[in-house]
């Protein structure tokens, strides 16, 4: 992998890494598009690291809070009902389904999963479940001419079922096209949460998850094409697009809906399609000399 290479993707996986688009899929068809080998699971689960990073400094002052209070939960049994207490174990729990199916599923994640067939109908399959999850949310939130408006859940209502179910959402993402932010949204959305608190808690919980992958995948990185100080370079510039990206959303989803979000993936999903179909691009581009 060359210098270049390692700067578009890490700027790509920036750029996509908390839209609800895949930042995996991103990765994979920008390799395919540019005719470059596909830089593989483990470069992108090492770049995540980067974009990781900027949600630990973004959420900070939450960070610091709730693994304050958890610690102190472990020993005080009054701090075990304190919310941030509570949301240190909902995260541990919603941790468990990505940590159990990326073990069980690694051999699918890096072969099969990595199909742009599957990708494309991942895409748009997962596209339309956010424009779903995403109209409920707007009928609660404006009501209508025989509706009433419904307050939604905040983050302060979550409890294990629904933390569990989160959880299982973000395990889907194992499959790229998917896209972590977007499963994990859509299913707060769909459980009756509000957009700002569904984004949050999707965001905490990929924490625990991107890094331990992150670190599991370190053992292969500077196997095969991609080098250490490419890939390194590539999570640089992960975090800090990441970071400005990050800040961009939680602003722009207070007001605004994730429909452009949804028209996009249909969009690239189709296109994506009809390359393959019409022999322009192979199934698996890029993924022999990978």
């Amino acid at each position: 992998m060359s210098w270049f290479e390692s700067f578009i993707l890490g700027l790509v996986q920036g750029l996509t890494e908390f839209l609800p688009i895949s930042s995996s899929a991103h990765l994979r068809l920008t390799a395919a598009f540019a005719g470059w080998h596909d830089p593989g699971a483990a470069f992108t689960a090492i770049t995540q690291i980067g974009t990781e990073t900027a949600v630990l400094i973004y959420f900070r002052k939450d960070i610091v809070r709730i693994v304050s209070a958890w610690f102190r939960s472990l020993t005080d049994k009054e701090m075990r009902g304190d919310h941030d207490a509570q949301m240190g174990w909902l995260v541990i729990i919603g941790s468990i389904p990505i940590g159990v199916l990326g073990i069980t599923l690694k051999d699918q994640i890096e072969g099969p999963f990595r199909d742009l067939r599957l990708i494309a109908t991942t895409l748009i399959v997962m596209g339309i479940v956010l424009g779903i999850a995403d109209r409920l949310a707007a009928r609660d939130e404006v009501g209508g001419r025989h509706r009433a408006i419904r307050e939604r859940k905040t983050l302060k209502e979550l409890g294990v079922r629904d933390g569990l179910i989160y959880g299982i959402c973000q395990a889907m993402a194992l499959i790229p096209g998917v896209s972590r932010s977007g499963a994990t949204i859509s299913g707060g959305l769909l459980m009756g949460y509000t957009r700002e608190a569904a984004a949050r808690y999707s965001f905490l919980l990929a924490i625990p998850a991107v890094l331990a992958s992150g670190a599991y995948e370190l053992k292969d990185a500077g196997e095969g094409h991609v080098s250490w100080g490419p890939t390194i370079f590539a999570t640089i510039i992960a975090f800090i697009v990441g970071y400005a990206v990050i800040a961009w959303f939680m602003k722009f989803i207070t007001t605004k809906s994730f429909m452009p979000f949804v028209y996009y993936r249909v969009v690239l999903g189709t296109v994506l399609f009809i390359l393959v179909g019409m022999g322009v691009l192979s199934p698996h581009a890029g993924e022999s000399a990978g």
